[in-house]
């Protein structure tokens, strides 16, 4: 299977904390970037290297660099921008594209409204973010984006994930490996990952 759900105390705590009902808009936004960071230093740990001769101040030396430019970070508006601007902080300098999503309330499907992706794409690959793995229609239609612009590497993070999306990410896209720091229990009728934490979004930008 390609979920991987991240074992790290600090997540869990700030997953937690991000849950809460209490939790205001500022504080959620805070800590969804700090679980953000967390989960692109763990999507990303297997990158690969190659080795090259520099000089520290002492002696030279052969440390490890990457073997090939970062990847690109790609959020699915709106919520994903919270989990980008931590990614953005281990990689500073990585190229930033966009997906826009709306999810239809009844019919729960997604369609898209806006794509804005970095020329290098292809190259480069992708670390895909988005708090909510629910359904998997968001997440299943950004993947088919980036594949159509050119990519196969592809990585997909979020927050929480039901078992519905991680079931209809691994059988449609079984190469794209999934990170998550939780694997809730179940969807409600409404499509809401349960026990979850609201409308990602909403919570994030004070919109609810």
């Amino acid at each position: 299977m390609s979920l991987h759900v991240v074992d790290h105390a600090l997540i869990r705590h700030k997953l937690t904390a991000l849950r809460r009902r209490e939790t205001q808009s500022a504080h959620f936004r805070r800590l969804l970037g700090e679980i953000g960071a967390l989960l692109t230093m763990e999507a990303l740990r297997a990158l690969p290297e190659s080795q090259q001769r520099i000089d520290t101040p002492l002696v030279a030396m052969v440390a490890p660099i990457l073997a090939a430019p970062e990847p690109c970070l790609v959020a699915i508006l709106r919520a994903g921008l919270g989990l980008l601007e931590g990614a953005r902080t281990v990689l500073p300098d990585a190229p930033v594209g966009h997906v826009g999503l709306v999810r239809d309330e009844t019919t729960l499907a997604a369609s898209q409204y806006m794509l804005r992706l970095p020329p290098e794409l292809s190259a480069r690959g992708a670390l895909l973010l988005d708090p909510m793995l629910a359904t998997g229609g968001s997440a299943a239609n950004a993947v088919r984006a980036l594949r159509q612009a050119g990519t196969r590497d592809i990585r997909f993070a979020c927050v929480v994930a039901a078992p519905e999306g991680v079931a209809r990410m691994t059988a449609e896209f079984p190469d794209v490996p999934i990170y998550t720091a939780a694997l809730d229990e179940r969807l409600n009728e409404h499509g809401y990952i349960v026990p979850g934490l609201g409308d990602a979004g909403d919570r994030c930008f004070g919109t609810e």
